[in-house]
């Protein structure tokens, strides 16, 4: 397993940075593939990073626990403190052949923020948690861990299989949880909110060289099945004004999805004012039918993802994009089918939690970049049951979801620094 170096001069980066950045590396190594990062939900290496993170936790002085959705729990209720806490935390499962920092490093870095504040004695109450799941892969359905958490966890999820036939249910019994005890793990009304602090995932940062970002909020979601249906004939005999070709109606449809998603909309500033995140498309999935080298395409299945900060621009170019696969088809004397698969509704941060973030950014002596976030966190669950704040970190090279993906330590200790006055500012505000 190759592991990116951060390479930093010893006045670059302190003894909190690097040794943010070892824990995450050791984690990476706790693994079901050996050579790859790979960590499913309740899969036997996340006992490996809770026995890791336990022992982190309990050191800090927390009360440390699973609940039933196995997410990893640790609380600090100093002394003088009220009921309230603020909630830090992130997940710990991965995609296939990950990195090492997507999740993980928001975990590390709240658990360095409660050191640093039972260090300074900070009146206030602080919870870590570290999401049992959050991108999907063993069971098709992404969020477990937080939905639980957020009392959005639908019982009958519990059915779902994975590819080796365990239910969902069964893992849970597996990992040495009890079901029955999901409703237990949605969050109390005495939590004042939620904050993640993740890697961007993207370029926007490093493009502008900055190091952080303050997330206005999380972008909306709708995913699209299309099927073009012509038919299949001959390569040699069938001339080109007879043909009704499926692949090269897709492909049409293909570039003007890009073209689409080029133009300029105008992206309200509730949400970000930045343009590169205004809308985004893309047709990442492709099968033809019957797919041989002599013979015209009689059906293409294609996949669409779409996009946008405002879940008006996101409905309007995805009525735009349909209409547009369907004008095609019949120019080209064949039939378009299309299914919607998921709308995910667009979730914008909270906005005194976000305030309040942008201030201590500016305090660190940074400039605030406020942007949207194009990828699902669990800041998106949780935003819709509690305020909720998200600070992103640059990921250079734009890198995520790959064993290229890294941090820079300077970034790290940049957001500590904001972090540990986002902490400050609220328990002034409580106290």
């Amino acid at each position: 397993m190759t592991i990116p170096s951060q390479t930093a001069s010893p006045e670059q980066t302190s003894l909190a940075a690097a040794a943010i950045l070892e824990e995450c590396r050791l984690i990476a190594s706790m693994s079901e593939e050996p050579g790859r990062i790979t960590r499913r939900f309740l899969t036997p290496p996340v006992s490996q990073v809770y026995a890791r993170l336990r022992s982190q936790m309990l050191e800090v002085g927390m009360t440390v626990s699973v609940d039933s959705a196995g997410n990893l729990r640790g609380l600090w209720q100093p002394k003088g403190a009220g009921p309230r806490r603020m909630v830090l935390g992130s997940h710990i499962d991965t995609v296939p052949d990950a990195g090492a920092y997507d999740g993980v490093l928001g975990v590390v870095m709240a658990i360095e923020l409660a050191r640093q504040a039972v260090a300074n004695s900070l009146p206030l109450a602080i919870e870590i948690i570290a999401f049992s799941e959050e991108e999907g892969v063993r069971f098709g359905v992404p969020f477990l861990g937080s939905r639980a958490v957020a009392g959005r966890f639908d019982p009958a999820l519990l059915a779902l299989r994975d590819a080796e036939g365990v239910s969902l249910n069964q893992a849970i019994l597996d990992f040495g949880l009890d079901p029955g005890g999901l409703p237990q793990a949605q969050i109390g009304e005495d939590t004042i909110g939620f904050l993640e602090i993740h890697i961007e995932q993207g370029p926007v940062l490093e493009a502008e060289n900055l190091s952080l970002g303050v997330v206005t909020g999380i972008v909306g979601q709708t995913r699209c099945e299309l099927q073009f249906l012509g038919h299949a004939n001959h390569a040699g005999t069938t001339p080109m004004t007879l043909r009704h070709d499926a692949l090269a109606a897709a492909a049409e449809w293909i570039c003007a999805v890009e073209e689409i998603a080029r133009r300029p909309v105008l992206n309200p500033p509730l949400l970000g004012d930045h343009a590169e995140a205004a809308l985004v498309a893309t047709v990442g999935k492709v099968a033809t039918h019957p797919n041989a080298a002599n013979v015209i395409p009689g059906a293409v299945h294609v996949s669409l993802d779409v996009r946008a900060a405002h879940d008006a621009v996101r409905e309007e170019a995805v009525a735009e994009l349909l209409e547009k696969a369907s004008s095609i088809a019949m120019r080209r004397g064949i039939e378009c089918e299309s299914k919607r698969l998921m709308d995910q509704p667009a979730v914008p941060m909270d906005e005194q939690l976000t305030a309040v973030l942008a201030e201590c950014v500016e305090a660190a002596g940074l400039p605030v970049r406020r942007m949207p976030s194009g990828a699902g966190h669990d800041a998106m669950v949780l935003g819709t049951r509690l305020p909720a704040a998200m600070l992103f970190l640059q990921s250079p090279g734009g890198v995520s979801h790959h064993p290229n993906e890294s941090v820079r330590p300077h970034d790290i200790d940049t957001a500590l620094t904001v972090g540990s006055l986002f902490l400050r500012r609220l328990a002034l505000k409580i106290v």
